[in-house]
């Protein structure tokens, strides 16, 4: 007997919630302290309102376009949406707006254009700046040193408001190859709040997807950025 989409999807986001709380608890912390960002990136707006009905309200998308088209689809649905793949410049305008969160902020000129942009729609989208710790050619991201400078300035804007870093570590088949890059993000956070950035500003800790959002909690992670593990392995692209 064939399994419903809103069925598999809703057992699916049951496994995870569990596998959060489950890791939230080993590391003496409030399981409600950590957001799931549910990655819908290659699927369906149904895959999307499969995962509302089940009491999902937080989305993460990694392209605008894709991202604004399912954004219109979706519209009647009470979700909030977050942007978690690379923002270009050019793309400031379209993603100021629409996305409640942007965790993908990795240098002054697309902070500027970002908090210009958002200022003119009368939009206040919270932001992280993702930090590159482990310099690999094909990742983006801001150098820790320009990190500092980027949250700096992004915590004197007008209109886009600070909220955290995030990160995305190197692939590897085990999760535990990830803690050492989740662990320095953490302690760049506590080294810039030490510094004299508020704590409030730097609340959000965005770390971990699928194969090691455990692991993220136990080092802190506030927001996990969970796809496969709720939507199933991603469509592959038509030749």
């Amino acid at each position: 007997m064939s399994v419903s989409l809103d069925a598999l999807v809703r057992a699916n986001l049951d496994d995870v919630r569990g596998r959060l709380r489950r890791a939230a608890e080993r590391a003496g912390r409030d399981p409600g302290t950590v957001r799931l960002v549910a990655v819908s990136k290659t699927f369906g707006p149904e895959h999307v309102r499969a995962a509302a009905a089940a009491g999902q309200t937080e989305f993460g998308e990694n392209r605008v376009q894709e991202a604004l088209q399912k954004i219109e689809q979706t519209a009647d649905l009470k979700i909030r949406w977050h942007l978690v793949g690379h923002l270009q410049s050019n793309k400031a305008r379209k993603a100021a707006g629409p996305f409640g969160v942007i965790h993908s902020l990795d240098g002054l000129e697309l902070l500027e254009r970002l908090d210009r942009a958002a200022a003119e729609q009368g939009a206040t989208p919270d932001v992280l700046v993702q930090v590159d710790l482990a310099r690999e050619p094909t990742k983006f991201g801001a150098p820790p040193d320009e990190a500092r400078r980027v949250v700096a300035a992004a915590a004197a804007c007008r209109a886009v408001r600070l909220a955290g870093l995030m990160v995305l570590p190197p692939l590897a088949e085990d999760p535990e190859a990830a803690r050492p890059y989740f662990a320095r993000l953490r302690r760049l956070r506590d080294e810039l709040v030490a510094a004299g950035t508020p704590a409030a500003l730097l609340r959000e800790l965005s770390m971990g997807m699928s194969h090691d959002f455990e692991v993220a909690i136990e080092e802190g992670a506030t927001m996990v950025r969970v796809g496969t593990a709720i939507f199933g392995a991603r469509p592959r692209p038509e030749a």
